[in-house]
C-alpha cells in the first residue's frame, strides 16, 4: 500500500500539533475521578456555559456520551425515537440494546433529519404491550445525512413536540461546532429545548480524545455515576483535556476551512465522469458522492484511490464518504481531485 498522502477517511485522523503536545505536556493535573483535576474542571464548566447547561462532564469519548445519556434517561425495556441513520443505531455496537438495555423505534427522515410532524406520528399512547416511549435523540450535524445542519426552528419544534408528549429530550453534538461556525447560530442556541447534550473533540476541533456530555446537575451527577459503572473515569486526564481546551482556543474557527475545502472538493468531484454528487448540499466538512460506473462500486474505488495515497470511506457498497480536517490543505483538496479523475477516466483495475 502506497503511503497515505491526503487522509480524508475521516476528521478523527488528525494528530496533535507540536503547540498542542506542548499545552498537554504542561497540564496541571489530579485525580479527575475525586474531582481534583484542575485541567478537567475548567473544561467542564466551559463546556457547560458554551452549550447552556448547568453542567457538564468530561467522557473519553462520544459514544459513551450517548450510551450514558441513553442510560440516565431511560430504564431497560423503554424505547428512544430517533432518526433511522443514527450512530446509535448503526455504529455503537448495539450498546443501546447492550447497556442500556432500550429498544430503538427509527424515523425514516431525509438527510438525517425528522420533522415535529413526523416525530408525532410516531408518537404512541400509552400501551402496556409496547414499550414505553421515553426519549427523542437528535443528531447534529447528521452524519450519513451528509453533514447537514438542522434548521433552528425544527430543532425547537421537535423538543417541543418530545416535551408536550413527556418525553425527554437529547442531541448527539459530534460535530455540532461544525453547524456552530457554518450558521452562526451559537451551540446553546442550537441546544436549547435539549435536556442533554454532547460535544466531541476528537474530530474537527482536532484533540487526541475525549468529549463532554452536558445537561442539568442531576442529570450530569447521574452520568457520573454511569461513567464510573462503565469504566469511564480516566484519573489524570487533565494531560488529554488540555488539549481539548487548546482546540476550543484554536481550532475552532479553522472549521470554515475545512468547509470551504469540502465545498471545494465537492465542486470538482461533480466534473467527474462515473459519479453523482449535489454539491449544494455540501454546508459542512463531510462530502458524500455515489458512483454511478458500473465497473466501480465504493470499496474498490477506495482500494483504487489508496493506491495512489489518497484515503476514502466506503459507507455502501456504491456511496462514498470524503470528510476534510485540519489535516488536509487546499494541496490536499487538489491532489485528491486529480487522483479520483486519474482512477474514474482511467481502465478499472
Amino acid at each position: 500500500m502506497s503511503a497515505i498522502r491526503v487522509d480524508l477517511f475521516s476528521d478523527t485522523k488528525t494528530r496533535p500539533s507540536a503547540a498542542m503536545r506542548a499545552v498537554m505536556a504542561a497540564a496541571e493535573v489530579g485525580d479527575e475521578r475525586a474531582g481534583e483535576d484542575p485541567s478537567v474542571n475548567a473544561l467542564e464548566a466551559r463546556g457547560a456555559a458554551l452549550l447552556g447547561k448547568e453542567a457538564a462532564l468530561y467522557l473519553p469519548s462520544g459514544t459513551m456520551c450517548n450510551e450514558i445519556a441513553l442510560a440516565v434517561h431511560c430504564r431497560p425495556g423503554e424505547a428512544v425515537l430517533c432518526e433511522a441513520g443514527a450512530h446509535i443505531v448503526g455504529f455503537e455496537a448495539g450498546g443501546a440494546a447492550a447497556l442500556a438495555g432500550v429498544m430503538l423505534e427509527p424515523i425514516a427522515g431525509t438527510r438525517g433529519m425528522f420533522s415535529a410532524t413526523q416525530l408525532r406520528a410516531q408518537l404512541r399512547a400509552d400501551n402496556l404491550q409496547a414499550p414505553l416511549q421515553r426519549l427523542v435523540s437528535v443528531e447534529h450535524t447528521t452524519n450519513l445525512g451528509g453533514g447537514a445542519i438542522w434548521p433552528l426552528h425544527e430543532l425547537r419544534a421537535v423538543a417541543e413536540a418530545a416535551h408536550a408528549a413527556n418525553l425527554a429530550t437529547h442531541m448527539d453534538g459530534a460535530r455540532l461546532f461544525n453547524a456552530v461556525v457554518a450558521s452562526g447560530v451559537s451551540a446553546a442556541d442550537f441546544a436549547q429545548g435539549y435536556d442533554s447534550v454532547w460535544i466531541d473533540f476528537s474530530k474537527g476541533l482536532g484533540a487526541p480524545g475525549g468529549a463532554l456530555l452536558a445537561g442539568t446537575r442531576t442529570f450530569v451527577r447521574d452520568a457520573r455515576r454511569w461513567q464510573l459503572r462503565i469504566g469511564g473515569a480516566m484519573r489524570q486526564s487533565g494531560i488529554i483535556a488540555a488539549a481539548c481546551s487548546f482546540a476550543l482556543d484554536q481550532h475552532l474557527p479553522l472549521l470554515a476551512q475545512d468547509h470551504a475545502r469540502a465545498r471545494r472538493l465537492a465542486d470538482g468531484i461533480a466534473q467527474l465522469p462515473g459519479v453523482r454528487i449535489d454539491a449544494a448540499t455540501v454546508e459542512t466538512n463531510l462530502v458524500y458522492f455515489e458512483i454511478t460506473a458500473p465497473h466501480w462500486d465504493a470499496a474498490r474505488l477506495a482500494a483504487a484511490t489508496l493506491a495512489h495515497g489518497v484515503r476514502l470511506c466506503p459507507m455502501g457498497p456504491r456511496r462514498v464518504r470524503a470528510v476534510t480536517h485540519l489535516d488536509v490543505d487546499d494541496a490536499g483538496i487538489e491532489l485528491a481531485l486529480a487522483v479520483l479523475g486519474e482512477v474514474l477516466t482511467g481502465p478499472p483495475r
